[in-house]
């Protein structure tokens, strides 16, 4: 299968129609893109709707809404947009005068733009302040995190946000180092983190370090695990909350999150009957992960490790 090139130098969107084909069943509905990002998926949708149809779409980095506006203003009514974190998508749809709707789509992760800006401190190949914030108004950066976590807290973020198994040594040196002089740089940090790695590694020393940090920074997990509940809550009869996600942390809540959601009873195992009368709310739409096809991840190497989940209300 050939995938069409998709996006634009702010994004390239991943698994873009195997996430529109599943998402968007009611062209007249209403639909929520919580990740604008470039707009990509926000416009595939758009694109699928009629004129009665809505999309609201939120992003909690202003750059990428100023730079959407100019590419999704066109479709008019059908499209509103809002500067906030996901998190927040109840009280979104509140301020949208919506109650109930018929998709939502979480494309987790950090867009192309935001990583290749050198500004944004979120990469390892440019020498760049520490940051990493996806809203750059918030207060705690990577920069502070790096300078004033205890040693044992960046050892539990990297050990439990980068799988990293070189997280005690990892975090002695950052601790060591910064009593000389603060840590600013991405370089810097990335040259403490190679000396942490005694042997030729098959992937870039930091990967699992920058991962784990901007996960903390970002709150991330905690974000994801709050939105789902919430997305859950404004779902239709019929409608379906699809989520894209790049790495195993998250893919591992989404995967257990759908699976307490469609599973009726919760009855402690081993009783013979149920006794907690639990109704069924929710249907797996995919058992197992949607993920690209060869060509995909030939046009967009990021693409390779993501995967998409979807759940419909009943």
């Amino acid at each position: 299968m050939e995938v069409k090139k998709i996006g634009n130098d702010y994004h390239i969107p991943v698994l873009y129609y195997e996430t529109l084909d599943n998402l968007v069943l009611n062209p007249d509905g209403i639909y929520i893109d919580c990740t604008l990002g470039g707009g990509s998926h926000s416009e595939g949708i758009l694109e699928r709707l009629s004129d009665k149809g809505l999309l609201i779409s939120i992003d909690q980095d202003i750059n990428a809404i100023e730079y959407s506006k100019k590419r999704l203003e066109k479709y008019g009514k059908k499209w509103k947009v809002f500067n906030g974190n996901f998190e927040n998508i109840d009280m979104i749809a509140y301020m949208a005068g919506i109650d109930k709707v018929d998709g939502i789509l979480m494309d987790i992760g950090v867009s192309s733009k935001q990583l290749d800006d050198p500004e944004r401190g979120f990469s390892y190949r440019y020498n760049t302040k520490l940051d990493m914030r996806m809203d750059v108004n918030q207060k705690i950066s990577a920069y502070e995190l790096i300078n004033n976590y205890s040693e044992e807290n960046l050892i539990k973020i990297l050990f439990e946000y980068g799988e990293e198994r070189h997280a005690k040594k990892i975090a002695k040196l950052i601790c060591e180092k910064r009593k000389e002089k603060s840590i600013e740089t991405t370089f810097e940090l990335v040259e403490l983190i190679k000396r942490a790695y005694p042997e030729r590694a098959s992937k870039h020393p930091a990967k699992k370090t920058f991962q784990a940090i901007r996960i903390e920074v970002n709150r991330e997990l905690e974000v994801l695990d709050i939105a789902m509940e919430k997305a859950s809550e404004l779902l239709k009869v019929g409608g379906r909350l699809a989520i894209i996600t790049f790495h195993s942390l998250e893919d591992r809540m989404v995967k257990n999150k759908f699976k307490d959601l469609s599973t009726a009873c919760k009855c402690p195992e081993g009783l013979p009957i149920c006794i907690c009368g639990g109704v069924e709310k929710f249907k797996l739409v995919t058992k197992k992960p949607i993920i690209p096809v060869d060509d995909e991840i030939s046009n967009n190497n990021r693409s390779h490790s993501s995967k998409l989940r979807l759940i419909e209300r009943v």
